[in-house]
């Protein structure tokens, strides 16, 4: 049996511990400024020179997914020695990464490689993608990960609030969470992700509301689930996480618990600012 290797974009939001323990290779998406000044996200532009000069600009930054010539060379070279690849991307409805994944597929038709498209984002990818590559890692077949992957697409879940929903409704990121729109100065909802598109849980008034609501719905998920793997997020605004932690750690129970900061990609669409739970309940790999 060959080895099955696992791949992903940088949408996948894990810190990159995580990418070197499970020998996860990541191909980045770019992050544009003025229309023309194209980063490679986490390589030619940090997370936090990223958020600093979001913050300087009136313009929203543009985004963009690798090209198919980009992922022919991360496949040859993955594949070369005869590994099986899993190719895990993120949600089709948000961007064209996993088409162009698949392009780059089609050209090299003797090779093993599956392309997944997650219908997530951000670290709910990242969840789905290092469970596959912890259950490559323990020697799973290639069908038996496909399997997992396809159980753990519908476990990961995130409740996450923005602070203005200006940047999701520009940059057309917004989904089913359009309703919303129109009020947006009195209004904090929280968001999570359905069917590969953003998606309002329930509308509050008032950020402290919001986030109190979330710690109520993360209660019910533990005692109904038990400890859960959870990943606590915010976007250029490192002191969220000891927000997150004074309002969860009294009310749940995790098997693990890691903090991470939202990425470029998808800090350009959901703002400065953002802050999120993700969070899946524990499984065998």
């Amino acid at each position: 049996m060959g080895r099955v290797k696992i791949m992903t974009d940088s949408t996948a939001d894990l810190p990159q511990w995580m990418y070197d323990e499970h020998d996860i290779a990541v191909i980045p998406l770019y992050v544009i400024f003025d229309g023309q000044e194209a980063y490679k996200q986490d390589v030619e532009m940090s997370k936090r020179d990223f958020y600093s000069r979001m913050r300087k600009i009136k313009a929203l930054p543009k985004t963009a997914q690798p090209t198919p010539d980009e992922f022919l060379e991360y496949y040859k070279r993955l594949t070369e020695d005869g590994s099986s690849l899993i190719s895990i991307h993120i949600s089709g409805k948000m961007s064209g990464t996993a088409q162009s994944a698949r392009l780059a597929a089609s050209s090299l038709p003797e090779r093993d490689i599956v392309i997944v498209d997650s219908a997530q984002v951000s670290a709910c990818l990242g969840l789905v993608v290092e469970g596959a590559a912890r259950a490559a890692g323990a020697g799973r077949s290639k069908e038996e990960i496909l399997a997992l992957i396809d159980r753990l697409k519908e476990m990961v879940r995130v409740y996450f609030i923005v602070d203005s929903l200006e940047y999701l409704h520009k940059g057309g990121r917004i989904g089913a969470a359009s309703s919303l729109i129109g009020n947006l100065l009195s209004i904090k909802p929280v968001l999570d992700i359905k069917n590969g598109l953003i998606a309002p849980v329930e509308k509050i008034r008032g950020k402290t509301k919001a986030l109190e609501r979330i710690a109520q719905l993360l209660e019910a998920e533990t005692r109904k689930h038990g400890p859960m793997r959870y990943l606590l997020c915010h976007a250029g605004q490192e002191s969220d996480l000891e927000v997150w932690r004074g309002l969860l750690f009294p009310r749940i129970s995790y098997s693990s618990c890691e903090d991470i900061e939202l990425g470029g990609v998808v800090g350009a669409h959901a703002g400065p600012g953002t802050m999120a739970v993700f969070f899946t309940p524990e499984y065998e790999v």
